[in-house]
């Protein structure tokens, strides 16, 4: 008997402990999933398994490769996009009343993402199509109706009381006499958004169904459309009203345009994925017999992850409130440039793109290998994915954490230098500059509970999650109190990056004692080569900025030359990166280099 104990669930499903016959393969296997949203296609049904299991490391990363193109793009549309809202609403209270309102539903889909939807069903997915004669078709069938039966039931809900989300989400600062325009915009933006929630859950659900069956790329191209017509509504915007940095609500006209023209977005986003459904070979039919086919079982997962849920809503909650009072203040002061919501939540989607083109592109492709190894005991070979995995997404995230805030001046300049925010970048580059730490920290931590989920523990990552949601509410209303309106923002960032810190600590050495040591001592000797060739990326960006800015004409504000400056400084920062993981022999960057030359 392994001397890692079978947890009571499984014992009762009969998994087989370990034994010392077990080694460890992956040990020599060149880091299977990296970024794994990338496998390639493969046959549907109970086949899928079983090919995305005879995958090697290498064809994973190859694929990883080409389909994180669709996650790139998405991201940078969604750069665009950002740059959009800076242009026509600014940073002050109007834009914090329509990012709130826009963030709820938003909110909500990230937290069903990576709840719900995505950690409990992929393992529940990939078990029903290897034991049902039907491939897993019939409970897809029933998870899709009771999922989209769920999620109309909710949105109408929250539609009714949408006042109370408004008094839930914003300071009380809203409701005193002076704001009833704001207020008034508040309520009927809120209404408007809240159907996001219905078609970002059906978005995750059909994008599960076909992540099941190996076919990743559709989910992560989607998005690319949301983004399209978003900023073609927020174009509009600017054409017809022009940029205003505006702290009294909102015309109908103007409510109309943001609220319903972002709604429609999320719905095609969704709409897109139905006919790969058909291509992938699941034909959807609704199917109301729930009862005596495991969805019990699937529903107890998920009551911990509803759980868990919550409490990224008290912590969401309370950060966005935080994030109003900014702007609330700035605007009773008179105060232009106030640093709150908008800020913060630009800066952190801006900060989230290498996870989410790297970290979730590998999570996405690995799960289903790591619930089988779950499922199976087979703790040896699970630790030894996640252990490959982790060093894999660390080297590749961290250089661009580094890069992220030596570069956070021209990056905030780039993004949100236009319209109504033109000359006041100083807010948002230190925001990005402060979120830079979190880049590595939520990575960390993301990964680590998908080891949790795998194993079909929701209760561990729960209470995890609690002590995380302190961490970072604790910061946040510490430091929020001692700064002014214009660095609300940057002092959130860094609450959000100490908690993910503490988070992901927590989780490793959790998961560790569940499946044995996650980290070994061999960590000892990635990090440093890791944190030296960070470094030295990190010193040549600096000092080239230093040296060459001036003499280049790179020191000024212009948006073409702070873009100029990001493409000469980090280009010089990857080259030396690059050129150092090679001779301290970081395996894991070599790996990915020699993939991307051969394609």
């Amino acid at each position: 008997m392994s001397k890692h104990r079978l947890s009571r669930r499984d014992r009762r499903s009969g998994r087989p402990a370990p034994t010392p016959a077990q080694t460890a393969t992956a040990e020599d296997a060149p880091f299977l999933a990296a970024e794994a949203d990338a496998v390639q296609e493969v046959t549907q049904t109970s086949e899928a398994v079983a090919e995305a299991e005879r995958r090697t490391s290498t064809g994973l990363l190859s694929a990883s490769v080409l389909m994180a193109a669709g996650t790139i793009v998405s991201r940078l549309s969604g750069f665009v996009r950002s740059a959009l809202i800076f242009a026509a609403i600014g940073s002050s209270l109007n834009a914090d009343i329509f990012t709130g309102a826009n963030t709820i539903p938003n909110a909500l889909y990230i937290l069903l993402a990576g709840g719900i939807f995505n950690v409990v069903l992929v393992p529940q997915l990939v078990r029903a199509m290897k034991n049902d004669a039907d491939g897993g078709e019939a409970y897809a069938q029933r998870i899709i109706t009771l999922g989209l039966l769920v999620l109309g039931i909710a949105t109408v809900v929250l539609v009714v009381f949408a006042p109370l989300l408004v008094r839930l989400v914003f300071d009380g600062m809203l409701f005193d006499p002076g704001n009833e325009g704001a207020l008034a915009s508040a309520y009927t933006l809120m209404r408007y958004c809240l159907p996001q929630i219905f078609f970002y859950g059906a978005f995750v659900l059909v994008g599960q169904i076909l992540n099941s069956r190996g076919r990743f790329g559709p989910m992560m191209w989607a998005p690319i459309a949301n983004n399209v017509i978003s900023c073609a509504v927020l174009g509009t915007y600017l054409v017809v009203y022009g940029g205003s940095n505006g702290s009294d609500g909102f015309t109908s006209g103007q409510e109309l345009m943001l609220g319903v023209g972002s709604t429609v977005g999320i719905a095609v986003q969704a709409l897109i994925l139905l006919p790969y459904l058909k291509a992938a070979g699941f034909h959807y039919r609704p199917r109301f017999d729930f009862r005596g086919v495991g969805l019990g079982h699937t529903l107890k997962l998920g009551a911990w992850t509803l759980a868990f849920i919550l409490v990224n809503q008290v912590m969401f909650v309370v950060v966005t409130r935080i994030g109003s009072s900014a702007g609330l203040l700035a605007a009773a002061n008179g105060d232009p440039d106030p640093a709150g919501t908008t800020v913060y939540s630009s800066a952190f989607l801006i900060t989230q793109v290498p996870h989410g083109v790297i970290t979730v592109s590998l999570v996405t492709a690995t799960m289903p290998l790591i619930s089988r190894l779950a499922a199976e005991a087979d703790f040896v070979r699970m630790r030894a994915e996640i252990r490959n995995n982790i060093r894999l997404v660390l080297a590749l995230i961290a250089p661009i954490a580094v890069a992220v805030f030596a570069l956070s001046g021209p990056l905030g300049t780039v993004v949100a230098s236009w319209g109504a925010m033109a000359g006041n970048t100083e807010t948002v580059s230190a925001t990005i500059a402060a979120f830079a730490p979190a880049i590595i920290f939520f990575s960390l931590h993301y990964m680590s509970l998908r080891g949790f989920y795998a194993l079909e523990d929701t209760r561990t990552p729960f209470f995890l999650q609690i002590v995380l949601a302190a961490v970072n509410i604790g910061l946040a209303i510490t430091l929020a109190s001692q700064v002014e309106p214009n660095a609300i923002s940057a002092v959130l960032a860094l609450s959000y990056g100490a908690a993910y810190l503490v988070g992901s600590l927590l989780a490793i050495s959790m998961l560790s004692r569940r499946i044995g040591p996650v980290v070994d001592w061999s960590a000892v000797g990635f990090v440093v080569r890791l944190v030296t060739a960070c470094v030295l990326a990190g010193a040549v960006i600096l000092g080239s900025a230093a040296l060459l800015a001036g003499p280049l004409g790179l020191d000024g504000d212009g948006k073409l030359d702070a873009l100029f400056a990001l493409v000469l400084f980090g280009g010089l920062g990857a080259v030396t990166y690059l050129a150092a993981a090679s001779l301290l022999r970081i395996r894991e960057v070599t790996s990915v280099v020699r993939t991307v030359l051969r394609r």
